[in-house]
C-alpha cells in the first residue's frame, strides 16, 4: 500500500520546464571527443576490436573502418581500391603503434593465414608488455622510496637501538 503511495505521489508531481530544460542538449555544448588515447590499453583494446570484426567475417578494410583506428584509414583505402596487401600495408609499416600488426598482416597475405588470430595475439602481446611496462614502473617507484626513508630511520635505529646496547654492553666490559 505504502508503495501504490509512494508512485501515486511522484505521479503527481509537477516537473519545471527548468528541470526539463536541462536535460536537453544546448547547441553551445562541446561535441564528444572523438579521438582516443593513445595508450597501450587502449590500442589492445583496438587490436581485439579489429579481432572480432575480423572474426565476425567482415572485410579487412571494412573492419579498420569500423573500429576507427586513424593510422590504418589509408591501408584501408589501399586495400578497398585493390591494391596488393604487401604494397597496402607499407603505411602501417612507418608508424612504431601500427608496424606490428602491418607485419602480422603482410604475413598472414602471403600464408593465408587468418589475421584476426594475429590480431587477437597482438592485443595479448601488448597488454603483456604494458603491465611488464607498469610492473617495472612500481618497482622502480618502491626503490626510489626506500631510499629516503632509509636515510631517515637508519640514523635513528642506530641512536635508539643499536647505541644503548653498545654502551651498555661496554659498561658492563670496563667495569
Amino acid at each position: 500500500m505504502t508503495f501504490l503511495l509512494l508512485a501515486l505521489a511522484v505521479l503527481a508531481l509537477p516537473v519545471s520546464p527548468r528541470a526539463i530544460a536541462r536535460l536537453r542538449p544546448r547547441a553551445h555544448d562541446p561535441p564528444p571527443a572523438t579521438k582516443k588515447s593513445d595508450g597501450p590499453f587502449e590500442r589492445a583494446a583496438a587490436w581485439d576490436l579489429l579481432a572480432a570484426c575480423l572474426r565476425a567475417g567482415l572485410p579487412v578494410p571494412t573492419a579498420i573502418q569500423a573500429v576507427g583506428i586513424e593510422e590504418l584509414s589509408r591501408v584501408a583505402e589501399l586495400l578497398r581500391l585493390g591494391a596488393d596487401p604487401v604494397t597496402a600495408w607499407a603505411p602501417a609499416l612507418e608508424l612504431p603503434a601500427t608496424a606490428k600488426l602491418a607485419r602480422a598482416a603482410r604475413r598472414t597475405a602471403r600464408s593465408g593465414a587468418a589475421l584476426a588470430g594475429q590480431t587477437a595475439e597482438l592485443a595479448a602481446r601488448t597488454r603483456a608488455d604494458a603491465a611488464d611496462r607498469a610492473e617495472a614502473k612500481a618497482q622502480k617507484a618502491a626503490v626510489a622510496v626506500a631510499a629516503p626513508l632509509a636515510l631517515c630511520f637508519l640514523p635513528a635505529f642506530l641512536c635508539l637501538g643499536v647505541v644503548p646496547v653498545v654502551l651498555g654492553l661496554a659498561g658492563q666490559f670496563l667495569n
